[in-house]
């Protein structure tokens, strides 16, 4: 059997370094002296109590610092920075502890700065409209932020259940997606029944040393048309540029040619200057329509009067209204509004729908107002529809091709969407066309407020 001594603390072994030390001093004293046994047994207890004080004396500020410093470091391991020790010691141990206090107040600064950092992310993340899922390797999501949520249609915190669990409530597309693990842009219905665009964008990262993933959506809708209605817009400038160029002296040209030919009584003449003349002015309002088109100004934001809009609207145009008023204001330009409601209008009238079947609803929906125009024409097709919205498309032989684009274009300067659908009435055996309007309330901003 192998005999082990205990282990002794720091300050214990210098205690026991002296006691032995001071024994073999005195024993050895007493030894060359020659004193009687007794008396030398005597003097050795006395010193080796009196070394023993000594040595409890002088080991009770390394004791006490060496605690201190060992509770620190203690606090140091389970992340605690607040406590300061209290040894102050003009000694190394002193100088040591000092050290130790200076490096908790940086650390203490250090995790508040970051705390602060996180709180920050925390928020960036969580009030991005980009939707981030973010999932370990066990496909556990671990964070989801709120545009997240209602992407995957979960009124819920998505955090603790898995991918495919979190997956159940979402759209087909949005599935196949994520399941499919690549990059890259897919489509998929709205609540609205409206075709957007979103790219996915996938990473893996170590966190915790343990393998995530995440989840990037990034909608492009509306992106993606403000890049093509910007590609139209400079098309149309350029084709307004060279006709504006052309249209001018043209029209001296014809000035000059009737003031020449004044006093010749030849009728044909006459009708080939009529005709020139009619086609230059179909011309300028041909370019002043796709100028407005290409140069629609910034909302300027006013409260809205429904009843006064829709009274205005019924002066032109006759409808069925339903008009719901809401709670709270709603605030956009007026006349872009006016303009977008009579071009709806005009395009029910034109659909081959009876006058009086033709309907316009107005009513609160959210935090906003759906605007709804109905009628009972020949619908679109899936091609018309996917291209109605697109400037220059018309299925009329005299349609500019500009009014959708433009409904569009009103609509989206005031951050809503506009949506279009076939709405069949199986009693009037007539598919019909629904165009979906929605304008958020707005706030008008300084300088807006109507006088």
């Amino acid at each position: 059997m192998v005999f082990k001594l205990p282990e002794l603390s720091l300050v214990n072994k210098i205690t026991l370094s002296m006691l032995v030390v001071v024994t073999l001093c005195v024993a050895l004293t007493l030894i060359f002296i020659g004193l009687p046994l007794a008396h030398a047994l005597v003097i050795l207890v006395l010193a080796i109590t009196l070394s023993a004080i000594v040595s409890s004396f002088v080991c009770a500020p390394i004791r006490q610092g060496l605690e201190a410093l060992e509770l620190g470091l203690h606090n140091f391991k389970d992340g605690e920075f607040s406590n300061n020790l209290a040894y102050q010691s003009n000694d190394q141990l002193g100088r040591l502890c000092q050290l130790y206090n200076q490096t908790a107040e940086q650390l203490r600064k250090e995790k508040q700065w970051i705390y602060q950092r996180e709180l920050m992310l925390d928020k960036v993340l969580e009030s991005s409209p980009q939707a981030l899922v973010l999932v370990n390797s066990n496909n556990i999501v671990v964070f989801s932020n709120l545009s997240a949520r209602g992407l995957l249609q979960s009124s819920t915190h998505l955090e603790g259940i898995s991918l495919s669990q979190a997956l159940e409530q979402a759209p087909p597309e949005l599935k196949q997606a994520i399941n499919s693990g690549q990059d890259g842009l897919f489509n998929m219905l709205s609540e609205q029944e409206e075709v957007q665009t979103w790219h996915l964008a996938t990473g893996q990262f170590l966190l915790n040393n343990q393998e995530h993933k995440l989840f990037i959506f990034k909608q492009l809708t509306r992106e993606l048309n403000r890049q093509e209605v910007a590609v139209w817009k400079k098309v149309i400038r350029i084709i307004s540029h060279e006709l504006n160029n052309s249209l001018g002296p043209m029209s001296s040209m014809l000035h000059s040619g009737k003031i020449l030919t004044s006093q010749l009584d030849e009728p044909r003449l006459q009708r080939v200057f009529s005709t020139i003349e009619e086609r230059i002015k179909h011309l300028s309002e041909f370019v002043q329509g796709y100028g407005k088109f290409a140069k629609l100004p910034q909302p300027k934001l006013a409260e809205i009067d429904w009843q006064q809009l829709v009274s205005e609207l019924a002066e032109q145009w006759q409808f069925n209204s339903q008009l719901t008023l809401p709670v709270t204001p709603c605030f956009a330009d007026i006349m872009q509004l006016q303009q977008l409601l009579i071009n709806l209008l005009k395009n029910a009238h034109e659909s081959g729908s009876a006058a009086d079947k033709v309907s316009l609803s107005i009513e609160q929906y959210g935090q906003g107002m759906m605007i709804s125009v109905t009628d009972e024409g020949q619908g679109m097709s899936e091609q018309v529809m996917a291209n109605a919205l697109v400037p220059f498309y018309s299925t009329k032989t005299s349609g500019s091709g500009l009014g959708l684009a433009l409904c569009r274009e009103i609509v989206e300067a005031h951050h809503g969407y506009l949506s279009l659908h076939n709405a069949s009435n199986i009693k009037s055996n007539t598919i019909g066309l629904l165009v979906k309007v929605f304008i958020p309330f707005g706030k008008p901003s300084a300088g807006q407020f109507s006088e």
